[in-house]
């Protein structure tokens, strides 16, 4: 099994779409949000691809294969930047970058930091990896991946931030 900060950021956000992501149900083609965040990413700080690199690290934990894609990594200032639309689920945006720092650090990485841009607002957000923090995702490791495991989709959370969720319309059918 694979799990990246995709999959933390989506069990922090809501274990159903977390469900239907990593068993191959995926919206987020046909999201004009998704679109959206990536032509931001891609736009926003175009000086930086001469500057800073998008690195991938991975890393074998209890038999899950972790992986990150992280936006930037400043090896000299030892940041990790990430680029994100909007702030409206901001705790799930740190929790991805904490994995991100988990996952250099168990790779002896040295990462001090990392920071949530929000180029549209025109605010950052820094985020640091407590020891709490790293046990933290060492049992959300295990979590999601009996959540993954389940035969059994989630149920529906029908919170406020569904609307806005590229798999609303699958959610809301009735088809489940």
């Amino acid at each position: 099994m694979n799990l990246t900060g995709t999959h933390i950021n989506y069990y922090r956000l809501c274990p159903r779409k977390l469900w239907l992501f990593a068993n191959n149900i995926q919206m987020e083609q046909t999201s004009d949000l998704v679109s959206d965040g990536k032509v931001i990413e891609e736009e926003s700080y175009q000086q930086r691809s001469e500057r800073y690199s998008q690195i991938e690290v991975f890393y074998e934990f209890n038999d899950v294969s972790l992986s990150g894609k992280i936006d930037f990594f400043d090896a000299k200032n030892k940041i990790i930047h990430e680029t994100k639309r909007s702030n409206k689920v901001e705790e799930a945006h740190i929790w991805q970058v904490k994995f991100y720092l988990w996952l250099m650090k168990l790779n002896d990485i040295e990462a001090e930091k990392g920071i949530i841009e929000y180029p549209k607002m025109r605010e950052t957000e820094t985020v640091y990896l407590t020891d709490s923090d790293r046990e933290y995702l060492e049992g959300t490791v295990l979590e999601i991946q009996n959540l993954i495991l389940s035969e059994h989709c989630p149920p529906v959370i029908n919170a406020k931030i569904c609307k806005s969720c590229s798999y609303y319309d699958f959610c809301y059918s009735g088809e489940l």
